[in-house]
């Protein structure tokens, strides 16, 4: 099994600044998972031509299950609000999606509150600007494998120091409902040493993934819960790709359950 967590910042490339849909399929197809943790997903955004990036993405890879879940209707950085209700998605939307080649059982949105304050952060066009934090969103899907059921989640936690450690454990928390052995991916704007401290799940990956051109930092994270970690199986793989877009590097975790 191959498990990938990627930030695909809207598909937007770094090179040239727009959003091309072949981009964004070529940069998935590249990492061949069969479980795919996305976060930074536009759908019917205006800035990303009205694209469905959830759905690009799944066709990349074959799978038959994908789901999106928004955190914000509105574009970030600009005119937003929190993610309300099914009458939100008329409007362009902004939040996280999994990509299976497995079937889902069951699905779980947990909402992750954002930070109550503004915080600074330094935008390259911009320059330092004191921005509202967004709310986040937690998705996991019970996967169907020929292993047995397994639990993968995704999120998108906020940048602000302290609130993404409360919202993490708020993540691990809603997880534990759910059957073991337990994956999550995403970007947790933290590097590993306080994610372990707070999940006490085990790292599967360490890779540096941001940002892009030159990694430094791990932000990009795939954890699991050592309550079942032997139903797991071993890593026997580790990976980063190179896309054409996004100022993340794509994590990946090859697995054998055998």
């Amino acid at each position: 099994m191959r498990l990938a967590t990627f930030n695909l910042l809207h598909g937007r490339s770094l090179s040239d600044g727009t959003v091309h849909a072949d981009r964004v399929a070529a940069a998935v197809s590249d990492l061949d998972a069969d479980v795919l943790g996305l976060q930074e997903v536009d759908k019917a955004q205006p800035r990303s031509g009205l694209l469905d990036l959830t759905a690009i993405a799944a066709d990349a890879l074959g799978a038959q299950v994908h789901r999106f879940a928004a955190a914000v209707v509105g574009t970030p950085g600009e005119k937003w609000q929190p993610w309300r209700s099914d009458d939100d998605n008329q409007h362009p939307l902004y939040g996280i999606a999994l990509v299976s080649r497995y079937p889902v059982t069951r699905w779980q949105i947990t909402a992750l509150p954002g930070a109550p304050m503004r915080s600074p952060i330094y935008d390259p066009d911009n320059g330092l600007r004191l921005l509202k934090d967004e709310p986040r969103v937690l998705l996991a899907a019970v996967l169907e494998t020929p292993q047995g059921p397994m639990t993968v989640a995704t999120t998108h936690l906020s940048f602000v120091p302290g609130w993404n450690l409360r919202q993490l454990r708020h993540a691990v928390r809603a997880l534990r409902a759910l059957p073991a052995p337990r994956v999550l991916l995403g970007d947790l704007n933290m590097p590993s040493r306080p994610v372990r401290a707070v999940t006490g799940w085990r790292t599967l990956a360490r890779a540096a993934t941001f940002p892009s051109p030159m990694p430094r930092a791990q932000l990009d994270h795939i954890l699991a819960d050592p309550r079942g970690l032997d139903n797991l199986g071993r890593v026997v793989q580790v990976a980063t790709t190179r896309p054409g877009v996004s100022d993340h590097l794509p994590l990946v975790v090859q697995l054998d359950r055998r």
